[in-house]
């Protein structure tokens, strides 16, 4: 598996479980326990490649992997040609009852597989080239044909392909021709200023909207047709679709009730909206603990959008359907948080010119043993420690081993949890057992010496 990776994809891999995060790129590599999951979102990406769309919630607790999923998932997507745009739900900077903050988040988030972060004026500029292209194809005389001309096909066609659009938002359609005449005229100022407009950014220059015959600043309700507008645009620059992550919906819990309400209503509306087919191209993806989808603070206080979201967990979770609008993380066990290791630590050694002594010095065995550890630490909770286990496998371990020839794990390597170096929940589930020791509050284990949780001493 190692060889066909390229130093450039294994060392971003690396970088980020050495800082604690999740890969922005090689999922692939380290992926464990999605193969069900894999053949229904493969089918959805191609019904949504196909102008259909799709709708998927993924609900999981702390660690159970649903950032993992939906990175994993828009990898998958960007390889058919996809954009992809991941929004972390927050009720200052992007509060799901004001979807223009939403909008405006997808469009500064949006990659494709060619522009890795804030692709959409390169979508926009990509859109206008198609659309030459196109004109011309459909009339081959217009190779030879004056500026003039080319320009007035071009304008026809324009029309027709935002004809949808301008039904249902005609603003944006209106700024989009105008884009189009500040580019080909030159005009770089009103063309950056539309462009920003176009993207939900508030305060635009007054002239520009002049220019373009718009005014006023994207609402709410103008959202739905800006991402209507956006699909339109992707479709017509070369992508078959859109993937839309809202990651961290739970955190709609925390806010004030009202505002809840409005969220929860909002995500109904998207929901209503996909079914009706208005989003041709989208494929949204929301991921939310179970608290959110079950909780009295969370789904059920809509009930329209409980009724839609309603998916059977009381059957053995192995019978989970992939097909079902809701899908279950179980979370690591001790076996997969073990292969899980193995395959940083195979990926880890294909890069290194230390390859034979890292298998030998940290082979499954002590891989299994660190992966105690760290679980027991973490109140033997497996299902959170995967962060912290990686995180720790990689800077404490395998870099040693790989650069001390002397370093071995077992003799040298007391495992160290720091509080400031966990999160909540992780600190939470360490509890008690964090204690102070020297410059910070620290919890000491051995993982050598124990092979169960219920095993490890505390250093206290």
């Amino acid at each position: 598996m190692t060889e066909a990776v390229s130093p450039r994809r294994r060392r971003e891999v690396i970088d980020a479980l050495r800082r604690g995060t999740v890969p922005a790129n090689g999922l692939d590599l380290l992926a464990v326990g999605l193969e069900r999951f894999i053949p229904t979102l493969d089918a959805d990406l191609g019904v949504v490649a196909s102008g259909g769309s799709a709708f998927k919630a993924i609900r999981g607790e702390y660690g159970a992997g649903k950032t993992f999923l939906t990175r994993f998932l828009g990898e998958r997507a960007l390889r058919r040609g996809f954009a992809v745009a991941e929004v972390q739900i927050s009720e200052t900077e992007t509060p799901l009852h004001r979807l223009e903050t939403v909008y405006r988040r997808i469009t500064e988030v949006l990659r494709t597989a060619s522009m890795p972060a804030s692709a959409f004026r390169a979508v926009l500029d990509s859109w206008l080239f198609t659309l030459q292209s196109d004109a011309v194809a459909a009339d081959s005389s217009l190779a030879h044909a004056s500026e003039l001309a080319v320009t007035s096909a071009v304008d026809q066609l324009l029309e027709s392909r935002l004809a949808t659009v301008t039904a249902k938002t005609p603003a944006f359609a209106q700024a989009l021709r105008a884009y189009r005449a500040a580019v080909v005229a030159g005009d770089v100022v009103t063309a950056d200023a539309l462009a920003s407009w176009l993207g939900g950014q508030p305060h635009v220059a007054a002239a520009a909207k002049r220019a373009a015959g718009v005014r006023g600043e994207l609402d709410h309700f103008g959202a739905m047709g800006f991402l209507q507008g956006l699909l339109t645009v992707l479709r017509d620059a070369g992508h078959p679709g859109l993937l839309l992550v809202l990651d961290e919906v739970e955190t709609l819990q925390r806010v004030r009730g009202d505002v809840r309400d409005k969220a929860l209503n909002a995500i109904r509306q998207l929901v209503d909206e996909i079914d009706s087919g208005r989003f041709p191209g989208l494929f949204l993806v929301m991921t939310g603990t179970p608290a959110f989808f079950d909780g009295p603070s969370g789904v059920p206080r809509l009930a329209p959008l409980a009724q839609r979201l309603a998916t059977d967990f009381a059957t053995d979770a192995r019978f989970d359907n992939p097909r079902a609008v809701q899908l279950r993380l179980q979370g690591f066990d001790h076996a997969a948080l073990t292969s899980l290791g193995a395959k940083v630590r195979d990926l880890y050694a294909g890069g290194s010119t230390s390859s034979d002594r890292i298998q030998s010095v940290v082979g499954d065995s002590y891989v299994d043993e660190l992966a105690t550890a760290v679980a027991g630490s973490l109140g033997g909770r497996v299902g959170i420690a995967p962060r912290v286990f990686l995180k720790k496998l990689v800077s404490d371990v395998l870099d040693r081993v790989d650069q001390f020839e002397d370093f071995d794990p077992r003799q040298h390597y007391a495992l160290t949890l720091r509080a400031d170096e966990l999160s909540d929940v992780e600190r939470n589930a360490a509890g008690a057992s964090l204690k102070s020791q020297g410059d910070g509050p620290a919890l000491v284990r051995t993982p050598q010496a124990a092979s169960h949780p219920d095993d490890i001493d505390l250093q206290l």
